[in-house]
Parts: structure tokens; sequence; C-alpha cells
């Protein structure tokens, strides 16, 4: 996953004072999804529904639950989310837990981790042997819609609240047995981002959470670079980084107002990805870019833009993980700055955090999640039996 590349630069950039408004994804037609009139009574983590799923043939044997949960949104307010909860055969009661967060480059509701689980998603697929391995030593693995129930692509803050929440759903629901459980998290690129902050937010968001540890890999640490990086030209990956520009949107629709900079071309491909997945975006993106989209190219400092980015930018964040870190990038990755990575890392270190580090022999951004995974899994294993935590600090 390409998450939340540069897009956001469309915030920065001044073209028109015409007002459009932001556009939301079509619903959930499954009416499980939708938020309880009394939301706003629950607590962060609170179960508001549960339901059992169909087998999945991508984890023969396992049983799939889908549990919703009141969250809180980047403003503070009461949402409800999702996360799919796989148990395997056989699993003992407060077996380990991992919260994995998936990559999710989208904008629609029907691209939901919980729904792509029975569309032959094929990024799902290939991560599909690794959370077998997982399932094979007994441990439950949770699968976040982490972008909430707007799907605000980018909105990485957000993304590590949810997940949060989401593990405290599943150890307060009793038939998932899983009170007791040792939780470790991991993610890669978008889902790397959520794993990230989840881990950073952890100490004052949930801090009746012990986590053993989180694995991170190929994380965008710092929004705005990637902004700053942009440019007005094309670029290949342009779709997704306008997603994320419309995902923002959602979630700070007063501060980051992306649909009033856009002309006339700019509004066609936003309103033809407000539904889309991956493979669509990509595609309507194809040979776009911020200056062929905007109304005009007048580069400004819009203050709240810029704190829109910051917020959601990890490097920046003072908050620091109280859990050990294992962290994964490849050298040749040119769709994140590494240079965020390292002074993030590098902070944490300075706190005192375990970190861990691995630079990967990957070529690009997407294989590296492939390669450094057996390492994160074989990292977590031992953080979750209670060995001490290598450094590279």
């Amino acid at each position: 996953m390409l998450a939340a590349l540069g897009g956001v630069a469309l915030g920065l950039l001044l073209a028109t004072t015409a007002t459009a408004q932001p556009i939301y994804p079509w619903p959930d037609p499954d009416p499980f999804y939708g938020a309880p009139a009394d939301l706003a009574a629950h607590q962060p983590g609170d179960v508001l529904d549960a339901r059992g799923l169909p087998p999945l043939g991508m984890f023969p044997g396992a049983g799939v639950t889908l549990v919703k949960f009141r969250s809180t949104n980047s403003n503070g307010a009461p949402i409800a989310a999702t996360t799919t909860v796989v148990t395997p055969a056989g699993h003992q009661p407060n077996a380990p837990l991992l919260s994995y967060q998936h990559f999710i480059n989208a904008l629609g509701t029907n691209c939901a981790v919980s729904h792509q689980l029975y569309s032959g998603d094929t990024n799902l697929l290939s991560t599909a042997p690794a959370l077998n391995a997982v399932l094979a030593r007994g441990w439950s693995v949770a699968l976040p819609d982490h972008l909430g129930p707007n799907f605000a692509f980018g909105a990485a803050r957000l993304g590590g609240q949810i997940v949060l929440d989401g593990v405290r759903a599943v150890k307060r629901l009793p038939e998932l047995a899983g009170q007791q459980s040792r939780v470790a998290l991991a993610g890669y690129s978008g889902g790397g981002m959520a794993t990230a902050w989840a881990a950073a937010l952890q100490p004052s968001y949930a801090p009746e959470l012990q986590l053993a540890g989180a694995a991170v890999g190929g994380a965008p640490m710092n929004l705005e670079k990637m902004a700053e990086a942009l440019g007005f030209e094309p670029h290949p990956a342009f779709g997704l980084a306008m997603a994320a520009a419309i995902g923002l949107e959602r979630e700070y629709p007063d501060r980051l107002p992306i649909s009033s900079y856009l002309n006339e071309r700019g509004l066609a491909a936003r309103d033809a990805m407000a539904n889309s997945c991956t493979g669509e975006i990509l595609n309507v993106g194809t040979d776009g870019s911020a200056g062929a989209y905007l109304a005009g190219t007048s580069v400004v400092d819009i203050h709240e833009a810029r704190a829109v980015l910051k917020e959601n930018s990890l490097e920046l964040y003072d908050g620091v993980p109280r859990t050990p870190v294992f962290e994964w990038h490849s050298s040749s990755d040119l769709l994140i700055p590494l240079d965020a990575i390292d002074n993030t890392a590098g902070r944490w270190c300075a706190a005192g955090v375990p970190v861990q580090r691995l630079q990967v022999s990957a070529p690009e951004h997407v294989s590296g999640a492939v390669l450094g995974s057996l390492d994160a899994l074989n990292w977590l294993d031992g953080r979750v039996r209670g060995e001490p935590a290598p450094a590279s600090c």
C-alpha cells in the first residue's frame, strides 16, 4: 500500500474560492455496520454487537466473528467501528491475540477488510500464509476496519484509536475467551501507520491495555514531508495520493476542505474514486497530478491544513510507546520518507523504548511487506512468550 502518498498536498494549495462539500462513501447496505441510537452512552471499546460469519477458505478450520464496537474519531466524537476476529480450531481461553492492521487503500465501505475477506482480495491472500502461521500457534487474529465508518484513508491517528478500541472490544466479548490474552500488534504501510499510532497512543488513550509488542513495517511517519514532495507533476501512484486527500477531508471537513480547491476534472476524479478500492483508485488517477486537478497553482501556507498533516505525522508526536517495537522497511523504498522513520525510531530509543530495526533487500515498497513478515512474526512470538526484547538502539 502507498499510504497517504503526498496527496494531502492538495490541502496546501489555494486554488479557488468556490465551495464544494466533501463526498462521503455510500452507507454500508448491511445494517450491522450502522451506529446505534445510544452510541454516545457507550465507552470506547464497548461491544455494540457481534455475529458469527461463514468459514473462510484462506483460514481452514478457523472460526470467524464480526465485532462492532464504540470508538472515537479525530474530533473526539463517538463512532461505531468493526473488527473481524479469526480464532483457530481448538482455541484455548486467553491464548495470545494479534491485531493485524491490513493495508487498506480504499474509500468505499465495500472495501472494508470484513468484506474483502470474502471477495478473494489479492492483498489479503498475500498475507494469509503469515496469518495462518499465527493461527497455527494457537493465537487469535483481529483484523480491524481501521479507516473508520467514513473510510478516512490517510487519517493515521484515527486508525490507532480504532485499533486500540478493537482490542478492548475483543477482550470484553466473553465468547471470544480473551479477557487475559497477551496482545501483539502488526501491520505494514498504512497498516503499519495505524499499528505505530496505536502503540504510541496506548499510554494515554488506553492505559489499561498491556501490549506485548508492536511490529511496524514500511510505515509513513510524516505526512507533511510526503505532501511537500508530491509537487504538481504526474506520479504513478497519484490515485492513492488523491484518495488520501479525500479521506482526510472526510475526517477534517472544516480544516482540510480539499473539494473546494479542485477544478471540474478534479471533482470528476474525486467522484469516481469516492466508493472505490485500490485498483479502481489507481486507474482513475492514471496520469493525474495536482497541477491537472486544481483550479489554480498558487501555493500558500494554509495553517489549518498543515496542522492536520502534523497531527497525523508520528514523527512529530511527542508520545512514545511503552511496548517494544520491531520496525522494518526497504532502504530502496522511494514512496515514504526514510528519514522520518529514522527520526521516529531514534526518538523512541532515546526515551528507552526497545526498538529492533531491520532493513530488508526489497527493491521497492510493496515487496518489503513479505520479506520482513517472518522476522516480524518470530520477534512477536518472543515478546508474547516473555523473552527480553532485543534492541538496535
